[in-house]
C-alpha cells in the first residue's frame, strides 16, 4: 500500500498539470450536469414492510386519483374576544377566503368548516383545509403566495389567522451563512496550524473541489434517483470535514518530510505513501458506518448514507492525487515563513541532524506541546483513564431518557405561522387533532363491509384516550374504508403510541369477527413505525458496522486490542454526544445559546445516524494519530516512547483537524431546519468528544498500561493477514537504494 501510493505521489507530483486538469475537467463536467438536470421534488418518505405503510400503499391502489402525495394547506382562524366564527361578518370571511383559494392552478378541493363541522365547539375557531396536487416541495412559489396572501386578507378583518400545513414547506436551508463561518474559522486555524496561507489554501481548496463534485452529482441525479435536498446537505457537511482533514495530514507530512531533508518530489511521494495510507483506511471507515445505513432498510436514509460515502470516495482520492499535484505547484511557499530560506542555510542538513538527534535520545530535541501531553497521560494513565470515562459518562446519562420523534409544526418555533396555527387548532379542538390516526379497514374478505366497517368504530370508540372517531369512507368499489380517528393526547405524547398499539392489539379480534383487516397509518402511526424501525435496525446496523471496522483496523493495527480500544472509546463518545443533544434538545438546557426556540422528542433517525458518521468520523482520528505510534513501534521504540512519538508528530495536526471539523459541522447549528440543526450540533460535539477526551486522554492511557500487550495479535492470524504496511515500512528500502539508481527508476517509469 504504502510503495503503491508513494509512486502515485510522485507521478501526481510530476504530472500536476494532467492530474489538475482532470479535476477541473470532473468539476466542470459535474457543474454541468447540475445545471442542466431538471429540478428534484420530494424524497418520497417510504418505511418498507411497516404497518402504517402497508395501509398507506392500500390506499393508494384502493382509492386510485386521491393524491396521497398531494401538499395540504390550513387556515386557522379564530373569533375576536366575545365573538364566535358563526357571526355573520366572520362567517362571510371565511367563505370568500374558500372561494378564493378554490381558483387557484394546484387546487384540488377546498373545505367550507361550516359544512364539514370544522368549527369547535365553542364557536371561536374554525379551519379550512386546501388539497394540492403535488407535494410541497413541488408547488409553484405563486401557490404558496396565495395560500400565505389569502391568510392575510383574513387577518386584516381583524381575525385572528395563522396558515399551517406541508403545503408552507420550501426547500430547507442547509445555513448558508452559518458554514462560510464555519469555513473561515477552519481558513484560521489552517494558518495558525501551517504558518503559510499556501499551505492553508490547499486543504481548502480540494475540499471545496470535492464537495462540488459531489453535491453537483448529487444534484443532478436528485430527479432521477428521487434525492432529496437533505442528501446534497449531509455530502455537504461530510465531505468538507473529511475532505479538509485528509488533505491537511498529507500536507503535514509534507512539510515533514522537506524538514528531513529530502526533495519536494520525493517529500510528495513519502507523505502520500504514508499519511495517505493513513488516509486511505480512515477514509474507509468512514465509507463503510455511512454505506452501512442501508441495512436499516429505510430508503431515505439509505439513499442519504450512499451519497455521503461518495463524495468521502472523491475527498480521498483528491487527497491522495490533487494533493501532491498542487504541493508541485507550490515551491518553497508551501513552507512556514521562517522556513522558507532553509535550504540555502543548510536547512537540509539541520533537519536530518534535528531528526537524527530525535530518534537517537528517544525525545524530539524540543519537546511540543503534544509530546508533554503524552508524557504526562504516561505518567498518571489511571487517573486520567479514570476521569475521561467517568466524565464522558456522566455526560451520557440524559441519553437515557432519550424520546424519539419526527418533527411536525408543534415543533416549529412559536414565532412561525406554522406553530401558531398548530397551536389554535390544539385549542380549539384538542391535543390531539393535529395527529389524526388513518385507520384503514380491508373489507376484501368481509361478508357486509359496512358491518365491518361499524365494528371496527365501535371497537375503537370504547377504548382510553380517544376524542373522536369519524364514519367510516368507502372507496367506489365498496371494499375498502378509511375512519379518522382523533386521538385525546398530543401527537408526540405516550398515550397516542399506546392507543395506536392498543388498535392494533384489537386487529386480530376485529379480524375474527368480521373477516376485514384492520391497519394503522397516519403521519402519527407512520412515526411510530420508523422510530420503531430504527430502534430495531440499531443492534444490527452496530454489529455490521463496528464488525467491519474491527477487522479493518486489526489489519492496519497488526493488534486485536488496539482495535478494541478504539470501538469502546466510540461507543463512550456517541453516547456522551447523543445526552448532550439530549440536554439541549429535549431538556432545553443551554438551548438559547444555539437558537433552538422549541424543545421536544428527538428526530428518530438521529441516534442510528449519529452512530454511523460518528462512528466514521472518530476511526478517522484513530488511524492518523495511531498509526504514527504503530510506525515508531515497529521502527524500534519502546511502546512508552512510540506513543509519545505519535503525539509529537500527529497530536497538533489531529487537534486541528478536530477543530476544523467541528468548525464546519457547527456552522450547520444555524440552519433554520430543526434536523439540520441538530444534525450539527450532535456531530461537532461528537468530534470534540472523540477527538479531545478519546483519542487524546483515554488512547494514550490504555496504551501506556498495557505497553507491549497492546500490539500482541496471534501468529497464526499474523501470518493469515495480508501486510498492507500502513507504516510505511516498505519505504525504508528505498533510502538504503542509491540515488542515482533511484532517481534512474523513476525517470523510466514516467517519460519513456
Amino acid at each position: 500500500m504504502a510503495t503503491f501510493l508513494y509512486k502515485l505521489g510522485r507521478l501526481a507530483f510530476r504530472r500536476r498539470h494532467f492530474v489538475a486538469l482532470i479535476w477541473v475537467a470532473l468539476l466542470t463536467l459535474a457543474g454541468v450536469g447540475a445545471a442542466s438536470a431538471p429540478a428534484a421534488g420530494t424524497t418520497s418518505f417510504s418505511i418498507p414492510g411497516t404497518e402504517a405503510q402497508k395501509a398507506f400503499d392500500l390506499l393508494e391502489q384502493r382509492f386510485p386519483g386521491a393524491s396521497a402525495d398531494g401538499a395540504t394547506g390550513r387556515i386557522v382562524f379564530k373569533a375576536p374576544e366575545g365573538q364566535k366564527m358563526t357571526d355573520a361578518g366572520n362567517k362571510a370571511t371565511v367563505e370568500k377566503t374558500v372561494r378564493e383559494l378554490g381558483d387557484g392552478s394546484e387546487v384540488v378541493s377546498v373545505t367550507d368548516p361550516f359544512t364539514t363541522n370544522a368549527v369547535s365547539r365553542d364557536g371561536t375557531v374554525a379551519y379550512t383545509s386546501v388539497r394540492y396536487d403535488l407535494p410541497g416541495m413541488e408547488l409553484a412559489d405563486s401557490t404558496r403566495t396565495a395560500l400565505e396572501k389569502a391568510g392575510d386578507e383574513a387577518r386584516a378583518t381583524g381575525l385572528t389567522v395563522d396558515v399551517g400545513g406541508d403545503a408552507l414547506q420550501a426547500a430547507s436551508d442547509p445555513g448558508a451563512v452559518g458554514e462560510i463561518i464555519g469555513l473561515a474559522l477552519a481558513a484560521v486555524v489552517l494558518v495558525i496550524t501551517l504558518g503559510s496561507l499556501v499551505a492553508a489554501g490547499l486543504p481548502l481548496l480540494t475540499a471545496i473541489i470535492g464537495v462540488g463534485i459531489g453535491v453537483s452529482t448529487i444534484t443532478a441525479l436528485a430527479s432521477a434517483l428521487d434525492l432529496g435536498d437533505t442528501t446534497s446537505t449531509l455530502a455537504l457537511m461530510i465531505g468538507l470535514a473529511v475532505g479538509i482533514d485528509y488533505a491537511l495530514f498529507i500536507v503535514s507530512r509534507y512539510r515533514g518530510e522537506l524538514a528531513e531533508g529530502r526533495d519536494r518530489e520525493e517529500a510528495a511521494g513519502r507523505a502520500t505513501g504514508t499519511a495517505g495510507s493513513a488516509v486511505v483506511f480512515a477514509g474507509l471507515t468512514v465509507v463503510i458506518a455511512l454505506a452501512g445505513l442501508a441495512v436499516v432498510n429505510v430508503p431515505m436514509l439509505t439513499k442519504m448514507g450512499l451519497a455521503a460515502a461518495g463524495t468521502v470516495v472523491v475527498a480521498v482520492l483528491i487527497a491522495l492525487t490533487m494533493i501532491p499535484a498542487l504541493l508541485g505547484y507550490a515551491g518553497k511557499k508551501i513552507r512556514p515563513a521562517g522556513d522558507k530560506r532553509g535550504d540555502k542555510r543548510g536547512g537540509k542538513r539541520l533537519g536530518r541532524d534535528r531528526s537524527a538527534q530525535a530518534d537517537t535520545a528517544g525525545r524530539p530535541a524540543k519537546p511540543n506541546m503534544g509530546t508533554r501531553w503524552a508524557s504526562f497521560v504516561i505518567r498518571r494513565p489511571v487517573a486520567v483513564l479514570l476521569l475521561g470515562v467517568v466524565g464522558l459518562g456522566v455526560i451520557a446519562v440524559p441519553a437515557t431518557q432519550l424520546e424519539l420523534g419526527l418533527p411536525d409544526d408543534g415543533s416549529q418555533p412559536t414565532s412561525t405561522t406554522q406553530r401558531r396555527a398548530y397551536d389554535l387548532l390544539s385549542e380549539g379542538f384538542g391535543p390531539g387533532f393535529n395527529g389524526p390516526l388513518m385507520v384503514v379497514y380491508d373489507a376484501e374478505g368481509s361478508d357486509d363491509a359496512k358491518a365491518g366497517a361499524t365494528v371496527v368504530a365501535d371497537r375503537i370508540k370504547g377504548l382510553k384516550d380517544v376524542a373522536t372517531v369519524t364514519p367510516a369512507t368507502f372507496n367506489k368499489a365498496g371494499d375498502t374504508a378509511m375512519i379518522t380517528v382523533i386521538p385525546g393526547s398530543k401527537p408526540s405524547s405516550a398515550q397516542t403510541e399506546d392507543l395506536v398499539h392498543a388498535i392494533r392489539d384489537a386487529g386480530p379480534g376485529i379480524k375474527a369477527d368480521t373477516g376485514g383487516q384492520v391497519l394503522v397509518s397516519g403521519t402519527t402511526a407512520m412515526n411510530i413505525d420508523f422510530s420503531q424501525k430504527l430502534n430495531d435496525a440499531l443492534v444490527p446496523y452496530l454489529a455490521l458496522v463496528v464488525g467491519l471496522a474491527f477487522l479493518l483496523l486489526i489489519v492496519v493495527f497488526r493488534s486485536v486490542l488496539v482495535p478494541l480500544k478504539a470501538a469502546l472509546g466510540f461507543l463512550l463518545s456517541v453516547l456522551a454526544a447523543l445526552g448532550a443533544v439530549v440536554a439541549v434538545f429535549q431538556w432545553g438546557w443551554l438551548a438559547g445559546l444555539i437558537g433552538v426556540e422549541e424543545t421536544g422528542p428527538i428526530m428518530s433517525m438521529m441516534p442510528i445516524f449519529m452512530v454511523g458518521v460518528v462512528f466514521g468520523l472518530a476511526m478517522d482520528y484513530e488511524v492518523f494519530l495511531v498509526t504514527r505510534m504503530r510506525e515508531a513501534y515497529v521502527h524500534g521504540e519502546t511502546p512508552s516512547q512510540a506513543v509519545v512519538t505519535g503525539f509529537r508528530h500527529s497530536a497538533r495536526v489531529v487537534v486541528a483537524a478536530a477543530i476544523i471539523m467541528m468548525a464546519v459541522f457547527g456552522g450547520f447549528i444555524g440552519a433554520s431546519d430543526a434536523m439540520i440543526k441538530m444534525i450539527g450540533f450532535g456531530l461537532a460535539i461528537a468530534v470534540f468528544f472523540d477527538a479531545f477526551v478519546v483519542r487524546m486522554a483515554i488512547v494514550p492511557a490504555v496504551l501506556a498500561l498495557l505497553g507491549k500487550k497492546a500490539w500482541w495479535l496471534p501468529k497464526w492470524l499474523d501470518r493469515a493477514l495480508p501486510n498492507v504496511d500502513v507504516e510505511g515500512e516498505g519505504l525504508r528500502a528505498l533510502d538504503d537504494r542509491p540515488k542515482d539508481s533511484d532517481a534512474d527508476e523513476d525517470r523510466e517509469l514516467v517519460r519513456v
